[in-house]
């Protein structure tokens, strides 16, 4: 899993004239979103934009100003990540990244500020709704896939926010320490895959440190990693007012400090050359890479056609269509009648949705659908009415809350069925602060109580950028639908979905816990004294809830459908250096529908490293008629099996059996098979202080001792022969070979340990192999 870093290319003699002030300049932002050019050197300007779901188009503050977080003019808004996760198509999110792309190219914007593709480390994190899941491979998929639609659109993507930023609290200072294991498999493994495979034009730094080192000032994440090991060669900005030291940064890697700072840390950078402080050849490295970028941005221009708006907000209402999570639908309360009955639809969040995030991704929508508005659009013959139940935070109501409450419980009285929208508002979750707790607020749970009380048939709507808690209220009522922020047009994907014209398709991305006090993370964040503990190892998200055998509200990968499927066959096939993993899945419902197939590995039993119960290796969706019945292949890398070892340093496969499993959700599990894999010969370097145990599994070492201990057994050594008895066995395998040379009748002495550790570096075999 290594790579080799592309050798540099040939000095640009455009650059190489340019002074060291023009040089210094070249690698700050000339302003809030746009860079500086050198018209003599061929280097354009390049015009950026936040954007991970929409173009928040720029507006300059200007000398003096304040930085506006309200865009300069309409764009789509398409559904954030937190819902795109929730579908698990990557198609889906590669056709919406080449939408983005078509606007941003019609405005002039050369570079998408996203996507974010950070981990749901806590459901507390105020940011979460920017991100894609808990899982780094889901996250991989997706995020990868908008990086592809970006740039197959001639706009570059800027991949963010490298790296573990995954709170607002104290986010600017803030070191999240992390071991290196976790580090690998969890936090920067998403990174890793988009790098290697798709290659974004630049990476985002993000403001936060990890294990006490800022990331503008991290040579071994910007560099030893980002760029030695994955062999990534585009640009590294910084986020907004992330450098606090600018010589210091180029000097780790970070080529680009955005926004500008009026020449002040230009001047630095000189100063820094001229004394010595820094080598010119980081400076000319750094602007060669620049120079690249930006003309890469301006060999990429379109000048058209531009896909009309009316055909951007269809795609935006496709995507929020395949958003939308199903999680509860007892005796089948949906989906509802369009042609009669009557519904009582309750909640201002019906008629004032909240569609998009909170902070520097808001978005202008070019227009937008209300669910209220589009339920009674849908409605062909059924009566739909509406009540607001609650007033939203900040709003001015004619009347009170208890009077729009009972207003509601009057309606849902006299309705066959209701359908309440509940959530949070901007003022609950947002960039720039965690939340405190995931409850729902309290004027919302007392109306659905009292709603319950006078009619059972009560469908649940949520809207919400991040996890909120559901227990123990999801028992009172027979349906619960999770719409999450879907975007400009997502009012019409839950009308269709309530309406039975969508079988909903989406699957959660992420846990929902019963009680926050559940989340792996609980006991370590927000951290304290600047500094956050990532205590919980791998044990991240579905893993953690697994490992501890918790039981949780909704689990990964859930998600219902108004048809049933079922799963058979499972096989896994090698296939070179991979598994393929097939299982036919057949639609035993009667409409058509989508299912997404999920894959899962577990062991080896008896690893040398702690492992999830099952970790996700791949997925794939399939569309099925009524009856009908499809073969679902899978390809699993043999190396996704692999653990970071933070001993050797690498990715190593162990030998042994394997689950593969094909399941619904993580604890959903339809099939499941058995495989033996070969592991990977051990990299690690023998001495006196290796256990027993890490001997025996080296694959020459492990001989060479056994010959010693054979050896000694023939002469009746009671030592010897100690690695008969199971127990005793157990007890000396943790034990390091200079402990045990030191008791009598060992059948190794010191001088035998280093002997045995010379053999076992130099490769040769027992006398008898």
């Amino acid at each position: 899993m290594t790579q080799q870093t592309p050798p540099p290319p040939a000095p640009d003699p455009a650059v190489q004239r340019l002074s060291l002030a023009e040089k210094a300049s070249l690698a700050s932002g000339a302003g809030d979103f746009v860079t500086a050019a050198a018209p003599e050197a061929g280097i354009p300007a390049v015009t950026m934009s936040d954007g991970p779901h929409g173009l928040r188009l720029p507006k300059e503050s200007g000398d003096g100003g304040q930085v506006d977080l309200h865009s300069a003019a309409p764009a789509t808004c398409y559904p954030p990540a937190v819902a795109l996760g929730s579908s698990w198509d990557p198609e889906l999110a590669r056709r919406v990244a080449g939408a983005l792309a078509d606007e941003a190219a019609s405005h002039g914007i050369r570079v998408l500020l996203g996507p974010g593709i950070n981990i749901k480390r806590s459901p507390l994190c105020g940011r979460n709704f920017e991100y894609f899941s808990e899982d780094p491979l889901l996250t991989a998929e997706l995020g990868g896939a908008m990086v592809r639609g970006l740039q197959e659109g001639g706009v570059g993507a800027a991949l963010k926010h490298f790296a573990a930023n995954n709170q607002e609290t104290d986010r600017m200072r803030v070191s999240a320490d992390i071991d290196e294991r976790p580090l690998r498999e969890i936090y920067l493994r998403a990174f890793e895959r988009i790098v290697r495979r798709d290659r974004p034009w630049s990476v985002m730094c993000s403001y936060n440190a990890v294990n006490g080192t800022l990331l503008s000032q991290n040579p071994r994440l910007l560099t030893g990693i980002l760029r030695t090991e994955w062999g990534f060669d585009g640009v590294v900005m910084s986020d907004w007012g992330a450098v606090r030291d600018r010589v210091a940064a180029l000097r780790a890697g970070l080529d680009l400090q955005m926004p500008g700072t009026h020449g002040r840390t230009d001047a630095e950078v000189v100063a820094a050359v001229t004394s010595g402080e820094l080598d010119a050849s980081v400076l000319d490295t750094s602007v060669e890479r620049l120079a690249r970028f930006a003309r890469r941005a301006d060999e990429a221009v379109r000048t058209g056609p531009w896909m009309p708006a009316e055909e951007h907000h269809r795609l935006a209402g496709e995507a929020a269509d395949r958003c939308v999570v199903l999680l509860k639908n007892e005796r089948d309360l949906l989906p509802l009648d369009p042609a009669g009955g009557s519904v009582a639809v309750i909640g201002e969040l019906a008629r004032t949705p909240r569609y998009q995030g909170a902070g520097s991704s808001q978005v202008t929508p070019t227009r937008l659908d209300t669910p209220l508005d589009q339920l009674r659009g849908l409605a062909d013959g059924a009566r739909v009415d509406f009540a607001p139940g609650y007033p939203l935070p900040g709003a001015t109501a004619a009347e009170t809350a208890e009077a729009l409450a009972e207003e509601a419980v009057r309606l849902a009285a006299d309705s066959d069925t209701v359908v309440v929208f509940l959530g949070l508002s901007a003022a609950d979750e947002s960039e720039g602060f965690d939340r405190d707790h995931i409850d729902l607020p309290d004027d919302q749970l007392r109306l659905l109580e009292s709603l319950v009380a006078v009619n059972p048939r009560v469908a649940v709507v949520l809207s919400n950028g991040g996890v909120v808690r559901t227990a123990p209220w999801h028992d009172t009522v027979p349906a619960l639908v999770e719409g999450w922020l879907l975007g400009q047009a997502g009012g019409g994907a839950l009308a269709r979905v309530l309406f039975g014209a969508v079988n909903p398709s989406g699957k959660l991305a992420e846990t929902v816990p019963l009680r926050l006090e559940d989340s792996p993370s609980h006991l370590s964040f927000p951290g304290e004294e600047g500094h956050v503990r990532y205590g919980e190892g791998v044990f991240v998200g579905y893993r953690g809830y697994d490992a501890a055998a918790r039981e949780v509200a909704f689990p990964f990968g859930h998600g219902l459908s108004y048809t049933s499927f079922a799963y058979s066959g499972l096989r896994v096939a090698p296939a070179g250096d991979a598994f393929t993993v097939s299982v036919t899945v057949t639609n035993t419902g009667r409409r058509a529908g989508r299912e997404v197939v999920q894959i899962y590995s577990s062991g080896p039993a008896g690893s040398a490293v702690a492992r999830p119960p099952r970790e996700l290796r791949g997925f794939a969706s399939v569309t099925l008629g009524p009856g009908e019945s499809r073969e679902v292949a899978v390809e699993v890398a043999r190396g996704e099996l692999a653990y970071y070892s933070a001993r050797e340093g690498t990715w190593r496969v162990e030998g042994g059996e394997y689950g593969f499993e094909a399941g619904s959700s993580s604890r959903d599990i339809r099939q499941s098979a058995v495989v033996g894999v070969e592991g990977d010969p051990s990299g690690l370097a023998l001495n006196g202080r290796s256990t027993v145990a890490e001997w025996l599994d080296h694959p020459v070492g492990g001989p060479l001792l056994m010959e010693r201990f054979l050896a000694a057994r023939a002469e009746a050594g009671a030592a010897a022969g100690a690695m008969e008895d199971p127990a005793m066995a157990r007890f000396l395998a943790g034990m390091p070979l200079d402990v045990i040379a030191e008791f009598p009748q060992s059948p190794v002495g010191p001088e035998g340990v280093v002997e045995l550790t010379a053999l076992a570096a130099a490769g040769t075999p027992p006398r008898d192999a």
